[in-house]
């Protein structure tokens, strides 16, 4: 069952002021809404032309947001090795306490940073 869109301006407002969950600009952050559906946080995709709740909005620099559209968004997502629903839901909790969603933002971006070299040490 389809559920009415869940908005927040003040939240999204929020969300811009973090800087860029994947490369960490904190100039030009845009509130990166994810689509794709996870059952984990009973999240459906909302479908074509429309947005998730505002709640699954991550910071990305518009570089990066507009990267995000280019592929498939979870692909791109994997690509990056950065799980934006965990990210999401933990922004949410942090809500209106900056350092805090700084320190969630940064550590999604050092794991991220420290699979890529794991990786890298295993093709070697």
């Amino acid at each position: 069952m389809k559920h009415p869109r869940i908005k927040d301006a003040n939240y999204l407002a929020w969300v811009r002021g973090l800087p860029c969950l994947v490369c960490g600009n904190n100039i030009e952050t845009e509130a990166a809404h994810v689509k794709y559906s996870d059952s984990r946080a009973a999240k459906y995709s909302p479908g074509m032309a429309e947005k998730s709740d505002d709640h699954f909005a991550v910071p990305l620099c518009s570089k990066c947001h507009r990267s995000q559209h280019t592929m498939n968004e979870r692909e791109w997502w994997v690509e990056k090795k950065i799980d934006p629903i965990t990210t999401a839901a933990f922004l949410c909790l942090a809500y209106g306490d900056q350092a805090r969603a700084e320190q969630i933002i940064e550590t999604a971006r050092i794991s991220a940073v420290s699979d890529c070299l794991r990786w890298d040490d295993e093709r070697r």
